[in-house]
């Protein structure tokens, strides 16, 4: 659970008491919403875009998002800043066992100096020392002369029985052409990419985070889909954005273990979002937090044009546009490997 004792020491007790309040809802929520974590059954691995995540939430919204990320095993963060303060704060609200692996930033328009990072509990998950950024062969350049524009970022982990690599990615955007042609290129090369890897290894693959896919009918999604990956159905059936139209970010599975050795199983284990909009943040609370608005962001705007920017752009930049998709994996395969052992007959 997240280090709670900064909280004593906030001098102004309306906020330290709005942070109580609220932190107590949201664990509700958490515990009502998200499976419990388990010692050695289940890994719960999650996605999130932060927007913007640099060293520029207040005190209040770092606890928050802290509590988020703690009941998950593992977490895929996009838009990290270059300016990873913001990052470092929020490991050390999650307490010593906690621990993060991150990308330089990325130079260049598209890439808007971001980072993508993996958070992670070392209690369930242990790094298998192998990290790097995909660059792609001259021959295999989008539209033939670029790189991604946010470079892949691929980690191998191991959790329990599973051994994987997760490859944790943020495609360009472009245009708000749901079929925006780089987008689909960019999807399509990543995903070729990791199959053709997948089958030369024989290691498991994951393939997630924020690809920009408005719908699971688009070419985005065939994309993504056309080269091997799996998309459970739980997480294709939910929207990823804080308005809830979008399912921007997707978890695809490319595997190479035994038939009987399950990682997720429709209908037994579970998958979803998150919204925190349900208990901080709320749009009632936009009384409490105008005082924290920027007078010249709101000079002469109306009492619906105030609402607006509340909703759809000062609380994103505390916590997000986003929502954490998650799922469940089972993880202990210790019976079918006894199962699988011959002996003597």
């Amino acid at each position: 659970m997240p280090m709670y004792s900064s909280i004593k020491k906030i001098k102004d007790t309306s906020e330290r008491d709005r942070i109580i309040e609220k932190l107590l809802a949201l664990r509700d929520q958490l515990d009502r919403q998200i499976p419990a974590k388990t010692a050695t059954d289940t890994l719960l691995l999650a996605t999130w875009n932060i927007r913007e995540f640099g060293d520029n939430r207040n005190n209040e919204s770092l606890h928050y998002i802290a509590e988020i990320v703690s009941r998950f095993d593992l977490i895929a963060i996009q838009e990290v800043a270059s300016n990873i303060d913001g990052l470092c704060k929020l490991v050390t609200l999650l307490g010593p066992n906690w621990d993060y692996i991150v990308t330089d930033s990325t130079e260049g328009t598209a890439g808007g100096g971001e980072r993508m990072a993996f958070v992670f509990d070392r209690c369930k998950v242990f790094f298998r020392k192998m990290a790097g950024e995909i660059v792609l062969p001259q021959t295999k350049l989008v539209e033939g002369a670029l790189q991604f524009a946010r470079t892949p970022f691929c980690v191998a982990f191991q959790a329990g029985w599973f051994r994987f690599i997760l490859t944790e990615v943020h495609i360009y955007y472009g245009t708000s052409d749901k079929n925006n042609p780089r987008r689909v290129e960019e999807i399509t090369k990543i995903a070729t990419f990791l199959k053709d890897r997948a089958k030369k290894e024989g290691e498991n693959y994951i393939l997630m985070g924020d690809f920009n896919i408005f719908d699971t009918t688009d070419a985005t999604m065939k994309a993504l889909q056309g080269q091997g990956f799996h998309i459970p159905t739980a997480i294709q059936e939910v929207n990823t954005d804080l308005g809830k139209t979008k399912h921007y970010d997707q978890i695809a599975f490319n595997l190479k273990i035994d038939n009987n050795m399950t990682v997720f199983s429709e209908g037994k284990q579970k998958a979803g979002t998150f919204d925190f909009t349900q208990t901080i943040y709320t749009p009632k609370d936009i009384a409490t937090y105008r005082k924290y608005f920027n007078e010249k962001t709101i000079k002469n705007k109306t009492e619906k044009q105030i609402e607006s920017y509340y909703l759809t752009n000062w609380r994103t930049f505390q916590i997000s546009d986003h929502l954490p998709l998650w799922i469940e994996l089972k993880i202990d395969f210790s019976n079918q490997y006894l199962k699988n052992i011959p002996t003597n007959k």
